[in-house]
C-alpha cells in the first residue's frame, strides 16, 4: 500500500516555526497588499526560499485559505458566542462593529467578504453558510428582543456589512475615516437614535 496521508506526522520544530512564520508573514501581507500578493515576495519577506513556502501550502489559495479562514472561522465563533447574551441587541450591534472594524484594516479579508473570492467562502460553501447562519441567529434574537427592524434579512445585512466594508476602505484610501458602521448600525435599529 502507499503512504497513507492522513495520518500526518508531526512537524519538527524547525518546520513549525517556519510554517507559523509563514502563516504570520502571509497575514500580514495579505492585510496590507490583498489577494494579489505573490508568493515569491511572501516567502522574501519571511526570509526563506519559496520552495520553504511551498512545502507548507501547495498553492496560493491553500496559503490565503490558512489565513483567512481562520479569521472568519473567530467571526463565526464569536457570532456563536454571543447568540446567548444577555442583551441581544447590543450583542447584534457590537458584533457588526467588530466584523468592521477587523476587516477593514485587512485587505484581504475585505475582498473575500465583498467578492467571494476565496473558493472556500463563495456562495454555497460550509464556511459561507456558517456566517450566515450565526449572524441570522444574532439578527433574530435582536429582532425579537425589538432592537433591531423587523424587516431585515440576514441577506440584507450581508450587504450593509459589504457597503461598510467598502465605505471604510475608500475613506482610508482618501486618507480619512467614516463611522459608516454606526450609521448602518442606527439604520438598523428599531428605533434609530
Amino acid at each position: 500500500m502507499g503512504d497513507d496521508h492522513s495520518t500526518a506526522r508531526p512537524l519538527r520544530a524547525d518546520a513549525r516555526r517556519n510554517r507559523e512564520r509563514v502563516l504570520q508573514i502571509a497575514q500580514e501581507a495579505l492585510a496590507s497588499d490583498g489577494l494579489t500578493i505573490s508568493f515569491d515576495e511572501i516567502a522574501r519577506r519571511a526570509g526563506f526560499g519559496v520552495g520553504t513556502v511551498y512545502r507548507h501550502f501547495p498553492t496560493r489559495e491553500a496559503l490565503f485559505e490558512a489565513v483567512l479562514l481562520g479569521r472568519m472561522e473567530r467571526f463565526v465563533a464569536d457570532a456563536r458566542a454571543l447568540a446567548t447574551a444577555e442583551d441581544p441587541g447590543r450583542a447584534f450591534f457590537g458584533w457588526f462593529r467588530t466584523v468592521v472594524e477587523q476587516a477593514s484594516v485587512n485587505q484581504a479579508l475585505c475582498e473575500m467578504l465583498e467578492g467571494g473570492t476565496v473558493p472556500a467562502f463563495r456562495r454555497g460553501t460550509t464556511l459561507e453558510a456558517d456566517f450566515a447562519a450565526a449572524l441570522g441567529r444574532l439578527l433574530q434574537r435582536a429582532q425579537r428582543a425589538g432592537a433591531v427592524r423587523g424587516d431585515l434579512r440576514t441577506e440584507d445585512v450581508q450587504d450593509l456589512l459589504r457597503g461598510c466594508l467598502t465605505a471604510e476602505r475608500r475613506a482610508r484610501a482618501r486618507g480619512g475615516k467614516v463611522a459608516m458602521a454606526e450609521v448602518v448600525c442606527d439604520g438598523m435599529r428599531s428605533h434609530p437614535r
